[in-house]
């Protein structure tokens, strides 16, 4: 097992917390990190029948039969579970006792906050890092691989081909957690509509379009949106909300967590497809910001610090870090060629800063290997993307 950026975060926590919660995609490795982190704890998966029918039946008994404690693997099977565990926790509230790791976050975490409220700490593994990629044997060399390949862990543990992996994957979550999650009547439309959103991931969010394309209502296609996020596929990126003086797109962008998935959904099925695929600046640019969203996540932080540029003028920035007092801009283009062109969106966007009450930055990550400063931003390969 390699060693996961979270893991501090959650020593940390194990040593306050009784309880300490792991949500996640399927395949993220909450199950591998959970028991060699908590190697003593006994182990139980409620994907098991057996297990998921005592703990259904018998909740009582069935968390007696760990008096230390346990790991419980995909708790949101037996949600009503965790009304029990409270008495148990309110009677033994001894820290990183009891380990619940859960791949539905809307349902689990629902559950949670009506029982568990105080009494856990709340993580949430994502796919891996760059630098968690690059701790492997073997890992991609090429940006075009590393778009192709994605990031979740088993790919590269076991030397598994991404193209049967995701098909695999994506038939395993259409046909069982979209079920679990959402009343989902025609799969074969719910598909269609995961390939539209793949297609516009780094873009605007328009619903209206979205649905008309699909043959489904805004409605639905809102609550399928609620489904993909749920379940840690996709996301949405809220437009800058500080006071700019400006008026500002209010539709967010859609983004997914990895990139080996949207190749997947859009027919790409090897990196030279990719390299001369019309997306593959949009994947690159959904790459960059799930980064920087997994390195908050895997820090504690909020991920509501992250935002993006887009004004009603056409001035937009893909990407911004922001505090109370700071802000930096943050470009992705997967070109090769730092140009002066690829620093004009980005400069144009900083000038509506001046002024404000903020400090600004600007940094652009591209798909070439040299460092550089012009100026005033910083020009940053994308394998360097961590060391900024």
């Amino acid at each position: 097992m390699i060693r996961r950026d979270i893991t501090e975060s959650l020593k940390r926590a194990a040593e306050g917390f009784p309880v300490i919660t792991i949500t996640g995609p399927r395949q993220s490795g909450k199950t591998t990190l959970s028991r060699g982190l908590f190697e003593n704890h006994a182990f139980v998966s409620l994907e098991s029948p057996d297990h998921r029918a005592f703990a259904l039946e018998d909740p009582r008994r069935f968390l007696a039969q760990f008096p230390n404690g346990a790991i419980i693997n995909e708790v949101q099977r037996a949600p009503d579970l965790l009304s029990y565990l409270q008495g148990v926790v309110d009677d033994n509230p001894n820290p990183g006792l009891w380990i619940l790791t859960g791949s539905q976050n809307l349902l689990l975490l629902s559950s949670i906050s009506q029982s568990l409220a105080g009494r856990t700490a709340i993580f949430n593994l994502l796919p891996l890092t760059w630098p968690e990629v690059t701790r492997f044997s073997k890992f991609p060399q090429s940006l075009d691989e590393a778009l192709f390949t994605g990031s979740y862990p088993r790919i590269f543990d076991a030397g598994l081909n991404p193209v049967e992996w995701f098909r695999a994957y994506v038939s395993s979550y259409v046909d069982r957690d979209v079920r679990m999650i959402t009343n989902v009547r025609d799969l074969t439309t719910f598909q269609r509509f995961i390939q539209l959103c793949a297609g516009q991931t780094a873009q605007l969010l328009n619903f209206s379009s979205l649905a008309g394309d699909c043959g489904i209502s805004q409605p639905t296609a809102k609550a399928w949106i609620s489904v993909l996020e749920a379940s840690f596929i996709a996301f949405r990126l809220q437009n800058f909300s500080g006071n700019v003086r400006k008026r500002l797109v209010r539709m967010p962008k859609l983004h997914f967590y990895d990139s080996g998935l949207v190749c997947w959904l859009l027919g790409i099925r090897t990196p030279e497809q990719l390299h001369t695929h019309p997306l593959r600046g949009q994947i690159f640019e959904s790459w960059v910001v799930s980064e920087f969203v997994k390195r908050q996540t895997n820090l504690g932080e909020t991920t509501r610090t992250l935002s993006f540029y887009h004004d009603h003028n056409g001035a937009e920035v893909d990407l911004i870090v922001h505090t109370p007092s700071h802000v930096q801009l943050i470009e992705a283009k997967s070109t090769t060629t730092a140009s002066s062109s690829l620093l004009n969106g980005i400069r144009r966007v900083r000038r509506h800063f001046q002024g404000s009450s903020y400090e600004c930055s600007a940094m652009a990550v591209y798909g070439g290997d040299q460092s550089q400063s012009r100026g005033d931003v910083e020009i940053i390969p994308w394998r360097e993307l961590y060391t900024k």
